[in-house]
């Protein structure tokens, strides 16, 4: 960064070799969180967190960051501040910088928008898969969907621990993207091609096989799921595998990989980084998308978030 916040604009100098990425997000209240149940701070780390997330499955660095926000009358300076503090959070967690926005006033509800410019040596694209390409995810899905329900209920539920319900608020709330893996999985061989899980499983496989030309199997009982996720689910009586598979905002990656690099990126990704690399499914020729069970009869599963369609 040459110049930072305080002229007309930043003037950003990007490391020799790389590519410039860039990526940007809106947040609005009562479309993608609720000051019900969500503090200032968590606003400004979700914001920054989203972003970062598509760097990463890019198998960039995040950089550098525009925050521009919007707040209705009332709103106070505290509550600002905090905004920002939970922003420059995660921005120090992956030394991004954050070198400009905007503030204004808002008729009604905060809005938030973030743009986000990161560095790659290689962009990997979700547009590169092949026919049997072993599809995977990292980490586990369904903790932000059964966060989210936790956060939305008068109370929380009484046979789920604390721990367990503070781990699944959290990760709806302050997710932790996968930086540190998008940039090994970028560098590694046989990775064909890679997104994030920002609007669930059944949704983002359908983009990534689209764009590649292509369709997907997925084993349902392969899909990963944290136990705690499970609990949750069975105390509030809902499915566990409809959050995996739809509930979105995991901000996990979505890998495809050549299948005889498979076993060594799962190996090396746990060394490297400590997180699961799980195969779900295998890229097909014919396009579309099925859920299968573990004898391969078809599963309907929920579907994830579709931009400008209300609900889920």
């Amino acid at each position: 960064m040459l110049v930072g916040i305080g002229d007309d604009c930043a003037v950003l100098e990007p490391s020799p070799g790389t590519r410039l990425v860039a990526t940007t997000d809106l947040l609005i209240e009562d479309v993608h969180f609720r000051r019900r149940y969500t503090e200032a701070a968590d606003i400004g780390w979700k914001a920054l967190a989203v972003n970062i997330s598509d760097i990463a499955a890019m198998g960039g660095r995040p950089r550098w960051a525009l925050v521009a926000l919007a707040c209705p009358a009332g709103t106070t300076p505290g509550e600002i501040d905090a905004f920002y503090e939970g922003v420059l959070a995660l921005a120090r967690e992956h030394g991004t910088a954050v070198v400009g926005g905007d503030t204004s006033s808002s008729p009604q509800g905060w809005i938030v928008n973030v743009t986000l410019l990161g560095e790659a040596t290689r962009a990997v694209l979700r547009g590169t898969a092949h026919p049997d390409d072993v599809i995977a995810v990292t980490g586990t899905l369904g903790r932000s969907a059964a966060g989210l329900t936790i956060l939305e209920r008068d109370a929380a539920p009484r046979d789920v621990d604390p721990d367990t319900l503070a781990e699944m608020t959290a990760a709806h709330l302050r997710p932790r993207p996968r930086v540190a893996e998008g940039r090994w999985l970028g560098a590694a061989e046989g990775v064909t091609a890679m997104m994030d899980l920002s609007d669930g499983l059944a949704t983002d496989l359908a983009r990534l096989t689209a764009e590649s030309g292509a369709g997907a199997t997925v084993r349902v009982d392969a899909v990963p799921i944290a136990n705690g996720t499970r609990r949750v689910a069975g105390a509030l009586g809902r499915n566990a595998v409809a959050w995996a598979t739809g509930g979105g905002e995991d901000y996990e990656l979505l890998v495809a990989c050549a299948p005889d690099a498979f076993g060594g990126l799962a190996t090396g990704l746990a060394q490297a980084t400590g997180t699961t690399l799980t195969r779900v499914g295998t890229v097909e020729r014919a396009e579309g998308v099925r859920f299968v069970d573990d004898h391969g009869r078809p599963v309907e599963v929920a579907r994830g978030w579709e931009h400008f369609v209300t609900g889920r």
